[in-house]
């Protein structure tokens, strides 16, 4: 299990973390405040808050894993 969804495709059986746009979304907002005089270490620690759950469904074959049904419902992202 990894945390970024990239991996997938070069093997990883599932992915859980933060998406890409939060993510990109959040780095927009530190360098913005940093650009305008902030002090990096007067900025606050923000979690993610929006999260994604990608499976790979041929690493899971090759692995003779089966995924439930339930989960793959969850799925936002499952690659065949």
């Amino acid at each position: 299990m990894v945390a970024f969804e990239e991996m997938l495709e070069a093997g990883a059986l599932l992915s859980y973390g933060p998406t890409e746009a939060e993510q990109h979304r959040r780095f927009a907002y530190f360098v913005d405040k940093i650009l305008r005089g902030a002090k990096p270490a007067d900025l606050p620690i923000q979690q993610p808050t929006e999260f994604k759950l990608s499976i790979n469904l041929k690493a899971a074959k090759s692995l003779g894993i089966t995924i439930p049904q339930s989960l793959l419902l969850r799925a936002d992202e499952v690659i065949q």
